[in-house]
């Protein structure tokens, strides 16, 4: 929420070149209880004061000698740190209303002032104008949240894939496919599973089968079963018999992946070759 004595604190920059203009609105904002009134009656400052103040609203008149409001409007929107272009225009010319709306500027009042009319619409925009601020703040400190939070998360999956590593013979990640799109090490060897949909490739460019023959299938299905329901498991131990009549027995954990909507987007985990007596 705005407090009054945020508004009241609002840095405000009028530009008019009658110099009568200007100390009837610095009296009128000083009596209101403004706080920060600055003036000039040079247009062609207008962009450089801006650029030093960041004010929160520039009181614009359009009818100026040599540079006129519209000129100062153009010249502002070059400010790429700002946005949001602060300004509320006074004019005694009907016509300019709209085209100075069109040329960016946020509200106007109309010349001569009225005085109930100029307190009003000044204290409306401020207070659009500090919400905005306080938005675009926001996001800001949203974005370094989550860049922190993306790098802790980085930093966090780049030591797990370290310890993994080092705990295990293989670690492997599957797609929603049940493609494998990552493995390190020799999981492909040992199991004989196939990859790029299943299918491993020759270095001459010719696809063929991994070996599968040797497995008991009643544990692999007990494993596609787990995976098909989208469930983690844990030193899940499955076995086959290689061509020389040996029996090996493998290890695997794995858990499911999702994105940030909650979709499932594959699985990954860890592999062991258990050795010694069955």
């Amino acid at each position: 929420m705005i407090s009054q004595a945020d508004i009241l604190s609002s840095s405000i920059l009028i530009v008019d070149d009658q110099e009568a203009n200007v100390a009837l609105l610095e009296g009128l904002l000083g009596d209101a209880g403004y706080t920060r009134v600055s003036s000039t009656c040079d247009p062609s400052a207008v962009c450089a004061l801006h650029r030093a103040h960041a004010y929160d609203l520039i009181l614009l008149d359009l009818q100026m000698p040599d540079m006129d409001g519209f000129a100062v409007i153009e010249a502002l929107k070059t400010n790429d740190a700002d946005a949001y272009l602060p300004v509320l225009v006074l004019t005694a010319q009907p016509g300019h209303k709209l085209r100075a709306l069109l040329a960016g500027v946020r509200d106007f009042i109309s010349k001569p002032f009225d005085l109930v009319e100029v307190k009003t619409r000044i204290r409306n925009m401020l207070e659009v104008r500090l919400l905005y601020k306080q938005l675009d703040a926001y996001n800001g400190e949203l974005e370094k949240a989550v860049q922190q939070r993306t790098a802790e998360l980085r930093e966090s999956e780049a030591r797990y894939r370290s310890l993994t590593e080092l705990a295990s013979d293989w670690y492997w990640e599957q797609d929603v496919k049940g493609t494998f799109t990552r493995v390190s090490g020799p999981v492909l060897e040992m199991l004989g599973i196939r990859v790029n949909g299943f299918v491993e490739e020759q270095s001459n460019g010719g696809p063929i089968e991994a070996a599968s023959a040797g497995w008991n299938e009643s544990e692999r299905d007990a494993l596609r079963a787990k995976i098909s329901a989208r469930e983690p498991f844990l030193d899940f131990v499955y076995s086959r018999v290689d061509s020389h009549g040996t029996k090996q027995r493998f290890q695997v954990s794995g858990q499911p992946m999702f994105d940030g909507a909650f979709r499932f987007i594959g699985y990954r985990g860890i592999g062991v070759e258990l050795t010694g007596e069955l």
